[in-house]
């Protein structure tokens, strides 16, 4: 097997470059997606083969019960758009799909003006850009446009044409599992159901898709990893009425990817529990970075870690953004587009969450080979302490601080996260420091 750091190694020369993120980029956000219906397929077809993930696909049928939600028809939509009063098409969903409300019902007729504008979805504040809003389980319809082109509508009849339909078909999510030396499970996961939103919808998936590719090329790991993909929220709800008794069994951590591709700080949002192995691997492995971290605590709004969290469950499941959702402007909007996503942050990103990877696999109980008294270091054949001692000209190295830490705590008591987290250094930064102390013996790992 690889030592941690030869698994960093092999995966960060497997981080994608900005053209290869672009690429993918590119080819998925002018896709209509939306919960269930072929835009979701084609964005999950396009992935696996693009970036070689042999996800299998489990398929649920509409009407299904999943946990307290039903999986609802599949929404199909050809064509979409309003005529003014001068025969000008607006709101053409050929042109931005974000311009219909998802999942609206088929509609044909001409309308007045004020009956048009209680159809209309705008974003007084951001008066140039198209909200993305939805409807999924309640039937109705409605156009997005932005706010100037719904100042300079004028009185007259309106010509609204929706072409859609509402049929029997299946909710798709794709998993794929990397079986590892135990049983116990790493869960990350993201999901592919929003129209055109490149930061906030596309980051996620497409981070799960190389994370996928590092950790097989660097394994054999001790720890399973399970990928999934699904559409938010009923996806998970689907998952979980599946899946959910044999996993929840298993899972140690797991994190829902999103919002990775725009921002110059680190959010994680925690867990249910909020000191859960997720949350500690996080908290510790972001201090490796220099950009700011802001921890914020679990509230059961958001994405997915509202059905992995929520009560009957409360598996460890955690989120590292990059600018958590809801923060930015761009948020649901059409701003949130080719221009606004970061191919370099979306790298970073990816990175991290590896590093995350590692540092639990670095993670272990340790015990001392020396349990009275402090080791006799200068002995070491691998230079684990200094040989000449100048305090006043050299004060002692973090590494030395590090050594003395995890040598004065490996009483098998405490693990390496919960002694890099009391002494305050990043576990996966020191991941050398760890395998000379495996590898001159001073400490070894009690099985659990």
């Amino acid at each position: 097997m690889h030592s941690i750091s030869k698994r960093l190694s092999i995966g960060k020369n497997l981080i994608p470059d900005i053209k290869d993120l672009e690429e993918i980029v590119r080819m998925l956000y002018p896709i209509p997606r939306s919960i269930l219906g072929e835009g979701f397929r084609e964005s999950l077809r396009l992935l696996q083969d693009q970036l070689s993930v042999p996800f299998v696909w489990h398929y649920v049928d509409s009407g299904t019960r999943v946990l307290d939600w039903i999986i609802p028809q599949e929404w199909v939509i050809k064509d979409a758009y309003i005529l003014d009063p001068k025969g000008k098409k607006i709101a053409d969903f050929s042109k931005n799909n974000l311009h219909v409300v998802n999942y609206s019902c088929a509609v044909d007729k001409s309308i007045s003006l004020s009956e048009l504008k209680q159809h209309l979805h705008t974003l007084p504040h951001m008066p140039n850009d198209i909200p993305y809003v939805a409807s999924y389980y309640n039937r109705t319809w409605g156009f997005c446009i932005s706010q100037n082109d719904s100042d300079n509508l004028t009185e007259g009849e309106y010509k609204v044409f929706i072409n859609s339909d509402h049929v029997d078909g299946s909710l798709v999510y794709g998993e794929v599992v990397l079986p590892g030396e135990t049983k116990k499970e790493i869960l990350i996961t993201s999901y592919l159901c929003h129209p055109k939103m490149a930061n906030h919808e596309l980051g996620g998936p497409i981070a799960l898709c190389y994370l996928y590719q590092m950790l097989k090329a660097s394994g054999p790991h001790k720890y399973t990893y399970r990928f999934l993909i699904c559409p938010e929220n009923i996806g998970s709800a689907a998952f979980l009425q599946n899946s959910g008794e044999d996993v929840g069994h298993v899972i140690e951590a797991g994190f829902i990817l999103n919002c990775l591709a725009y921002g110059n700080e680190w959010v994680l949002k925690k867990s249910r529990d909020g000191n859960s192995f997720s949350d500690l691997l996080a908290q510790n492995t972001l201090t490796s970075s220099d950009l700011p971290q802001k921890v914020v605590d679990f509230f059961p709004d958001g994405s997915d870690e509202r059905q992995f969290c929520s009560p009957g469950y409360n598996w460890p499941v955690s989120l590292v953004m990059r600018k958590m959702y809801g923060t930015f402007p761009e948020y649901h909007t059409s701003a949130d587009n080719l221009d606004f996503i970061n191919y370099k942050t979306l790298a970073e990103s990816i990175n991290m969450h590896f590093k995350i990877m590692m540092a639990a696999e670095l993670n272990f109980v340790p015990l001392g080979r020396v349990q009275k008294g402090s080791p006799m270091l200068s002995r070491s054949p691998i230079n684990l302490y200094p040989k000449v001692m100048n305090f006043a000209a050299h004060p002692k190295s973090e590494s030395t601080r590090v050594i003395l830490s995890i040598l004065n705590m490996s009483d098998g008591k405490s693990n390496l996260l919960e002694i890099a987290e009391r002494y305050n250094f990043s576990l996966i930064q020191h991941a050398d420091i760890i395998e000379k102390l495996c590898e001159s013996k001073y400490i070894s790992e009690i099985k659990t």
